[in-house]
């Protein structure tokens, strides 16, 4: 056991230093975020940066006896390239995106890792203002996300998606994308009724930024009230960091696409590296 966990823990650890390397900074503390401010920002910025909440976490289903099986750890590397250097018209920026999911069963025999999701795209992004401050963005998507396999475990989907995320104050944001699903996988046709038709949720954040808390409900096909829940927690370890302790909580279908139909209830902890401003879901 010992020696698994210091895989794990080695593992994190250079997973996250690669990652910190390229996180960006912002100033957590100010009430108002200036449309100026925020278009210098995206003009200037580095053109490579994150997308979606980078984390190493490790834990175990709930509600059963916690085996070498159903105990592993989840990580997930998400990305953004800029692709145009100043604004486009109606105010959007071309960006390529890019996230890797993983599950690996790090307490089994050679320590596999289950299932990989791929999950590039290319989209338009569009901040938007009100009396010349940032309140949110809007996006436009092309996304495929599959798991690169061939045979009977190849899963795979395309969207085109519109999100947006908007700040109701500094502390409360709220987030929703729905999509246009193309499903071309032959073994996950019904993929909607368990990885969802649209998604909603909410943040919020403690006046100092250390604290955040977020809830994202994932729609599943149907008019009953079917949602894949998601719970996150975080707490920055150092106030000039970027760097959070993670809880997330994971309840419904789809958290991964090879078993997408089976039912999962998990809790894991870990750290988590956050963008800019705040998260993408």
């Amino acid at each position: 056991m010992y020696r698994f966990l210091r895989v794990v823990l080695i593992s994190a650890a250079w997973v996250l230093c690669a990652l910190h390397g390229r996180a960006q900074i912002v100033a957590r503390d100010s009430v108002a975020i200036s449309a100026d401010s925020v278009r210098r920002a995206f003009d200037d910025r580095p053109y490579f940066g994150l997308y979606k909440d980078n984390y190493f976490i490790f834990g175990t289903s709930i509600g059963s006896r916690p085996t070498r099986e159903n105990s592993n750890v989840k990580f997930q590397i998400s990305i953004s390239q800029r692709l145009t250097k100043s604004v486009l018209p109606w105010n959007t920026y071309l960006f390529l995106f890019y996230t890797q999911k993983v599950l690996w069963n790090v307490l089994e025999k050679s320590m596999p890792m289950v299932d990989l999701n791929f999950n590039p795209g290319i989209g338009l992004v569009k901040p938007l203002f009100v009396k010349n401050r940032f309140i949110g963005k809007l996006m436009l998507l092309l996304e495929h996300e599959s798991n690169g396999r061939d045979g009977l475990a190849s899963r795979s989907w395309n969207k085109v998606s519109v999100g947006a995320n908007v700040m109701i104050d500094p502390n409360f944001i709220v987030h929703g994308k729905f999509w246009i699903p193309i499903v071309d996988g032959q073994y996950n046709k019904d993929i909607l009724d368990y990885s969802g038709v649209y998604q909603v949720g909410t943040s919020f954040f403690s006046n100092d930024r250390r604290f955040g808390a977020s809830v994202t409900l994932v729609k599943r096909r149907g008019w009953e009230l079917n949602y894949n829940t998601i719970v996150e927690l975080n707490y920055r370890l150092f106030k000039r960091d970027n760097q959070y302790l993670f809880l997330q909580y994971y309840n419904g279908y789809g958290e991964f696409m090879l078993n997408y139909n089976r039912f999962t209830s998990s809790l894991r902890v870990g750290i988590v590296i956050k963008p800019e401003i705040f998260s993408d879901y």
